[in-house]
């Protein structure tokens, strides 16, 4: 075996050259990959004793793409599209051997291949789009032309992956191996060899795209598939177009347009926001005291008191993970009710081929439903899922603490009220926790994993690893009002009631909010949620919009009727005038002078007093950084992934621009918008909040 680089190596196996890739973790593409492979293929192809060249990886995948490292720094030669030209361009066959993922640079070296075997457990995507980027080395170029563009653009332009079988059936791959890898793919070479099978350059194929170009309705079709589902992105319709280029150009005017898109969407805005969270995402559950050998605590059984919408998301969550629920409820019927909404959830899943019979049964399986709380004696973790009221999350700690194990972790699913003094209610406040699930918990990835003052850290880290093993993003808060994302949440909507007293209307501020990125304005949602959550008949004082809009029985979306009108079974807010009269007259008795307001102050009303409240959040040391606030937004509250969250669209935007307007808002409105001491201090600094992310 001869060391071509420290990442690559070339071995020979009688007449089949094996060009070992070993970069690990998962051999990203970065330089010493690139050159060793271009310089790999150069040796094999001047050596006569080698006759074919498999290309496979050591450790546990493919080429899982580029070294994302890279990005923002100086371009090193080779570059990939000139690696794999090489490859494209090899006088002798090339057979890319595959297992684990072969993901974007990962699969566009594969197609640069003259074959392609892969285990059955093999992954293909090109998920570059998910970074807000597209295939930048050939994949929008040569997929189409060995798949055919209409499968080749969902793989482009979603980042989805497929399986080997799929891969297989749609020809992105020639075999599936059985048995070790290497043998396999040494056994294909050879196969290839007796056969005398022709070096099938996939750049020179043209069958396929020749075809597309008689339906060129299938780029509108699409187009129409990704305005309903990728609304706002910039990289999905580049896609679009580079896929274009592969059917109505030659290769290398095709692979030129790629590059021109690509180099485009790596100077924009969006891609650095999407590769800005890539790295957020990773980076939320690293919390600065919590080493990574903090001991652990085992949770096999799961407690949940609360059989209602909460507690029964709550539950699917565990149950889907294989754990164990006792479910508790105050009465049989609530129970059987609670019980009966998770079935119902998952007979539809099963009815749209989601899920089997088999797999329902399993899950309903783990539950176990009681009236009595005495059944969670041994269960290792217990969450509350009560109502917001805390008198009556007090009583049950104390319950709690009396029945419980001692070394059962107490949590508390509240939205907004305080876990220290709830956590005092117990003997033990280092294992209290608030673990703040959003709606709907068994839809929703955000987990706020609540820290009181008392909390242990292993208790935390149990929390941690807990929420990625039911498949949640947990991000680590601090004890406040409303924590991070629900006190950040309250400054918008404080600024929505307000705006729509001095001149705008509901319909307004959604359009705004709606073109800004989030997937519905405030009002749409608030009808979505249910305008009676949190409403009493008996205390309604006739001082709101919202009180207005309950007594008259207009409760959301739940009944058609709320801030807008919807047709029966409809989802689509629709005009409401009476609704638009009723605030027009209800502002005026409240002494306001109605006014034009401008789509400009209503984005800044809005949005900067998230930002500025997300300030004073990192100046309290409620949040760890303000990339964690940015994940909160985006998972929790459907921030838009392409502008980064609430504290990297600051940096956008200019920390400076946005002081200059709480200001100005400030002299106008009053103290809602007084600058926090953090954001005019890095303003005075010149630094930005990317400079405290750690």
């Amino acid at each position: 075996m001869v060391a071509i680089t420290e990442a690559v190596s070339l071995e020979k196996q009688g007449e089949i050259g094996m060009l070992w890739i070993d970069n690990p973790p998962v051999n990203a593409l970065g330089f010493p990959v690139r050159k060793g492979m271009a310089d790999g293929i150069d040796m094999a192809m001047k050596d006569d004793t080698i006759k074919a060249l498999v290309v496979i990886c050591k450790g546990r995948t493919f080429c899982a793409g580029a070294d994302i490292r890279e990005f923002g720094k100086p371009p090193q030669a080779p570059h990939l599209p000139d690696v794999l030209k090489v490859f494209d361009q090899a006088t002798k066959p090339v057979i890319a051997a595959i297992h684990g993922t072969a993901f974007g640079g990962g699969l566009e070296t594969a197609l640069s291949s003259h074959y392609r075997i892969a285990v059955p457990t093999a992954q293909f995507g090109l998920p570059e789009v998910k970074l807000g980027l597209l295939p930048g080395a050939g994949g929008t170029q040569r997929l189409p032309r060995l798949i055919g563009p209409e499968k080749a653009l969902p793989m482009i332009a979603t980042g989805n992956p497929i399986g080997a079988a799929q891969a297989l059936k749609e020809g992105v791959i020639d075999e599936i191996a059985e048995g070790d890898l290497a043998e396999a793919a040494v056994a294909f070479a050879r196969k290839v060899l007796a056969e005398k099978r022709p070096l099938r350059q996939v750049s020179a194929m043209t069958e396929k795209v020749e075809a597309a170009r008689k339906t060129p309705e299938i780029f509108a079709d699409y187009r129409n598939v990704l305005a309903k589902t990728k609304r706002g992105f910039e990289a999905p319709e580049a896609c679009v177009k580079a896929v274009e280029a592969a059917v109505n150009l030659p290769f290398d005017e095709g692979m030129a347009t790629e590059r021109k898109l690509f180099e485009g969407l790596m100077r924009g805005s969006q891609s650095a926001a999407q590769r800005y969270y890539f790295f957020a995402e990773r980076q939320v559950a690293k919390i600065p005291d919590i080493p990574k050998d903090t001991p652990l605590l085992d949770i096999k059984k799961v407690g949940v008191i609360g059989a209602g919408t909460m507690g029964g998301g709550i539950t699917m969550n565990f149950i889907n993970a294989g754990i164990p629920v006792t479910l508790v409820e105050t009465k049989q019927e609530f129970l059987d009710r609670g019980i009966g909404v998770i079935k119902k959830n998952y007979d539809i899943t099963a009815a749209k081929g989601k899920m089997t019979q088999q797999a329902v049964d399993q899950r309903m399986g783990l539950i176990t439903g009681t009236t009595k709380m005495e059944d969670l004696a041994d269960v290792d973790l217990v969450i509350e899922a009560v109502y917001e009221n805390m008198d009556l999350k007090k009583e049950i700690f104390k319950k709690l603490d009396a029945i419980c194990k001692k070394d059962a972790i107490l949590a508390t699913n509240t939205s907004y009220l305080d876990v220290n003094e709830i956590a005092a209610q117990t003997s033990r406040p280092e294992f209290v926790i608030g673990l703040h699930f959003f709606s709907p918990a068994n839809v929703m990835r955000l987990l706020e994993i609540v820290r009181a003052a008392k909390t242990s850290k292993t208790v935390l880290a149990t929390s941690l690893a807990l929420g990625k093993r039911i498949k949640k993003i947990a991000a680590v808060v601090g004890v406040c009002y409303g924590f991070a994302g629900n006190r950040m949440f309250a400054q918008r909507k404080r600024e929505c009631d307000k705006l729509v007293l001095e001149g705008a209307l509901p319909a307004q501020i959604d359009k705004v909010i709606f073109d800004f990125g989030f997937p519905m304005g405030p009002f749409a949602l608030y009808d979505l949620i249910g305008l009676d959550l949190g409403w009493s008949k008996e205390t309604t004082t006739s001082d709101s919009i919202r009180d207005l809009l309950c007594e008259q029985g207009r409760f959301g979306l739940k009944n058609s009727k709320g801030y807008y009108n919807y047709e029966k079974g409809g989802r689509k807010p629709l005009p409401a005038p009476e609704i638009e009269q009723l605030i027009i007259d209800f502002s005026k008795k409240k002494g306001f002078t109605r006014r034009d307001i401008s789509d400009e102050e209503i984005l800044q009303r809005c949005i900067y007093p998230i930002i500025n409240e997300g300030a004073k959040i990192l100046e309290e040391k409620i949040a760890v950084r303000p990339s964690d606030l940015d994940v909160i937004w985006i998972n929790g509250y459907g921030w838009p992934v392409y502008s980064g969250g609430p504290m990297f669209y600051a940096d956008l935007v200019g920390l400076d621009k946005i002081l200059a307007v709480l200001k100005k808002f400030q002299a106008e409105q009053g103290d809602d918008f007084k600058p926090a001491p953090l954001l005019e201090k890095l303003v005075k600094e010149g630094k930005n909040f990317s400079s405290l992310n750690t």
